[in-house]
């Protein structure tokens, strides 16, 4: 066997999806659960929405994900190698196709597979089908400039060097999957241009739970500009510190980045925070912004569920997602100059109740539910079927 088994397992003859039976079961696979992101997110709901406890991965670390994929069975790749990077599985690269197609195959009516590169890439035995639930084709693949923005000419080359081996696996991964779904429309649209196939668009639900506890910020008042993203280059968020010191008038908290980076006095990293600090930064919150270069995006909906205004990237899938003058405005391009001029011109005049409505587009029922259609639809299997009664 090729996967160690981390967290309880629990095995259910069968669960109940709005009072019919699913006969069977499902397997929802994630590329990797070492962090708290919007991708991240999406596959807890997944397990949850489809009933499932079974989650396949090539790196777990309980303590910088979610917490809920501890009350799951866990099974994490047994690649040394990959292992070994834990921490930051993106320096695994060179070694993540290998551990994924080392994986035991997946004997089960269905996998849902999580992936923005690696998941859609689990085997699966003779019958199982495959249903690729994609955050975006590899990046580093096939949007490298944005992938690789602030790094140095080694990460480069060694991108130029791997990049036609790892292509050719993922293009077999992608073939292996029965049905495609995309989080987005520009999603979809990199899909069809990068494989070839069609998929409908369901967009990620918001599962954060506004109504759950909230804990203050020490020496942050209600009235900032937040911004929630992970210290990688096509997120953008130098970009809105550069912009924020040419307003000190203006505040701006970062969570995602190093508490000990180095900022103007105006911009407060806060790190990684958990769920109650969270809400209390969207609840008190001026507006989300981000300049990122989102596939789907969810702090934007997640910011407007608390009723707060979203100032975001007019790009990817920041389109499907915000509505101008209804849930928030779009800032021009990524430069700072861009970005300033967006802060400055942003309205103060929101009513919050209405920016919550709009949040309601992006249900966790309506997510679920079409999941499900989706999963049942595609089952073909001679063993006993899913059925939605």
């Amino acid at each position: 066997m090729w996967f160690q088994c981390v967290g309880i397992i629990v095995v259910s003859p069968g669960v109940c999806w709005g009072g019919g039976t699913f006969v069977g079961s499902i397997v929802v696979a994630h590329d990797y659960l070492t962090q708290r992101g919007g991708a991240e997110r999406v596959a807890l709901e997944l397990t949850s929405q489809l009933h499932t406890t079974q989650v396949v991965t090539s790196v777990y670390r309980a303590d910088r994900t979610f917490a809920g994929f501890a009350d799951l069975a866990v099974m994490q790749s047994r690649s040394h190698v990959v292992q070994a990077f834990g921490e930051d599985p993106r320096r695994a690269l060179p070694f993540l196709a290998s551990a994924w197609s080392h994986m035991t195959p997946i004997d089960a009516e269905a996998v849902v597979c999580s992936s923005s590169g690696w998941a859609h890439g689990v085997p699966v035995s003779a019958g199982t089908r495959k249903i690729v639930y994609c955050h975006n084709p590899a990046r580093w693949l096939y949007q490298s400039d944005d992938y690789l923005r602030g790094r140095g000419a080694p990460a480069r080359a060694a991108m130029t060097a791997l990049g036609p081996g790892l292509r050719r696996w993922d293009q077999h991964a992608a073939a292996s999957a029965d049905v495609y779904v995309a989080n987005s429309t520009s999603v979809a649209a990199r899909i069809r241009s990068v494989y070839g196939r069609d998929a409908e668009v369901v967009h990620p639900p918001v599962s954060i739970d506004v109504a759950g506890a909230q804990h203050p910020v020490d020496d942050v008042e209600p009235g900032f500009f937040l911004t929630i993203a992970r210290a990688r280059g096509y997120k953008g968020t130098r970009a809105l510190c550069d912009a924020f010191a040419r307003m000190p008038g203006k505040r701006l908290v970062v969570v995602g980045m190093p508490a000990t980076a180095a900022l103007p006095p105006n911009v407060t990293a806060l790190g990684v925070v958990d769920d109650a600090v969270v809400r209390w930064l969207y609840a008190n919150a001026r507006a989300l912004v981000s300049v990122s270069h989102e596939d789907f995006g969810l702090t934007p909906i997640e910011a407007n569920a608390f009723g707060t205004p979203a100032l975001v990237l007019r790009a990817g899938g920041f389109l499907d997602t915000t509505l101008r003058g209804e849930s928030g405005d779009f800032i021009a391009d990524d430069s700072p100059e861009a970005v300033i001029a967006a802060v400055q011109g942003f309205s103060d005049d929101w009513d919050r109740s209405s920016v919550a409505a709009t949040a309601e587009r992006f249900s966790s029922v309506a997510f679920g539910a079409r999941m499900r259609e989706i999963v049942v639809a595609s089952s073909t299997r001679a063993r006993p079927r899913m059925v939605i009664a």
